[in-house]
């Protein structure tokens, strides 16, 4: 019979195994991938009319005070080693180029150490000028780096798809010293991969977690009324109108505060059952909340893409297939077959017999 002396060590061995045999969570990572590259994307587009006063040459906080404020913090950025106007437009151009090949999934191994250079250096180019979201953004894009986020839902995974259907890979004996740097290869890539996949894990926990606890040495969030001062803040108002609207409903108001306290709190607890499913989905409804009555999308999005990590990979699989299913049927009721196979119901027509 089995004892708990000689189970742990089985347990151990199985956990190595995992962690140094074969990335977890590839369809995760991919998301993660694709939902960052298309986020920063999506914000540098929206900021092209007003990059120059934001982080060019003509902003208000000059290179020159972001390099002296470098000198006492420690950043870096690719955007202050020239003041000319030619050389931010190119800085731009690159950044725009990297954020949509990030998300594309192109030589992503190498794209996504130009993506962290980018947000790092954009992130520190107009510090004071933040709003949270790309303090999470900047933290996911320096974890990526170290994740294999290419090898699902990329161009790299259909040139390497390709490769393998068309035959063109190499089967050439190897020598046993390139056999051994390839497993070890392998071995160093899922050790890195799993490792940099739970610590976003942990990030986000740490984020919900350290948020709820904040929350809850506020006497306004214990009483119920956080949110209404936050809806009536002039900063946090881009629809004043929408915003009063809300705020007339006290027990809602009430109710979303300490809701939102409990899933803060609860969130690291509940990741390893079924629960997570619904504290998720309310988590995205909050965040799709703080979007629209508090100005904050960059903030929200970041959080929401960052809550996907959770998600197992078998989750993603059947959205896959159900969207290939749903894909499917407007062809397959236009030739007349039902989706599910069954006789061509087509009431204008007479099928032909076979005789």
């Amino acid at each position: 019979m089995e004892t708990e002396q000689t189970r742990a060590p089985h347990r151990i061995g199985e956990f190595l195994a995992v962690l140094t045999e074969r990335p977890v969570s590839l369809h995760a990572a991919a998301v993660l991938r694709i939902g960052y590259g298309l986020l920063y994307l999506v914000f540098l587009l929206r900021e092209f009319p007003h990059r120059d006063e934001i982080w060019g040459p003509g902003s208000p906080w000059t290179p020159e005070l972001a390099r002296q404020l470098f000198d006492q913090t420690g950043w870096a950025s690719i955007l202050t080693l020239s003041d000319s106007r030619a050389y931010f437009e190119v800085c731009y151009a690159l950044a725009l180029v990297t954020s949509a090949l990030f998300m594309l999934g192109w030589r992503t191994r190498a794209v996504s150490v130009l993506f962290a250079v980018v947000v790092g250096s954009f992130h520190a180019r107009a510090i004071f000028m933040t709003d949270g979201g790309d303090n999470l953004i900047l933290l996911m894009a320096l974890y990526l780096v170290f994740t294999a986020c290419g090898r699902r839902w990329s161009l790299d995974a259909r040139r390497t798809s390709l490769r393998a259907s068309a035959g063109t890979t190499p089967r050439t004996p190897m020598a046993l010293g390139a056999e051994e740097l390839c497993r070890f290869r392998r071995t160093l890539t899922a050790v890195l991969h799993n490792c940099g996949m739970f610590v976003i894990a942990a990030q986000v926990c740490f984020l919900y977690g350290s948020a709820g606890l904040y929350k809850v040495q506020g006497g306004s969030w214990g009483n119920g009324t956080a949110l209404h001062y936050v809806l009536n803040l002039d900063l946090f108002r881009p629809w004043p109108e929408l915003s009063l609207m809300v705020d007339e409903h006290d027990v809602m108001i009430s109710i979303a505060c300490y809701l939102t306290v409990l899933l803060q709190v609860a969130f690291p607890f509940v990741l390893f059952g079924r629960l997570k499913y619904p504290v998720l989905t309310m988590l995205l409804g909050m965040h799709l909340g703080i979007a629209v009555l508090m100005g904050l999308p960059l903030f929200s999005g970041a959080m929401i893409i960052a809550d996907a990590v959770f998600l197992p990979d078998r989750f993603y699989r059947s959205l896959g297939r159900l969207w290939r299913r749903t894909c499917r049927r407007p062809d397959a009721w236009s030739t007349g077959v039902p989706p599910g196979g069954g006789p061509a119901l087509v009431p204008s027509q007479s099928v032909p017999s076979s005789n």
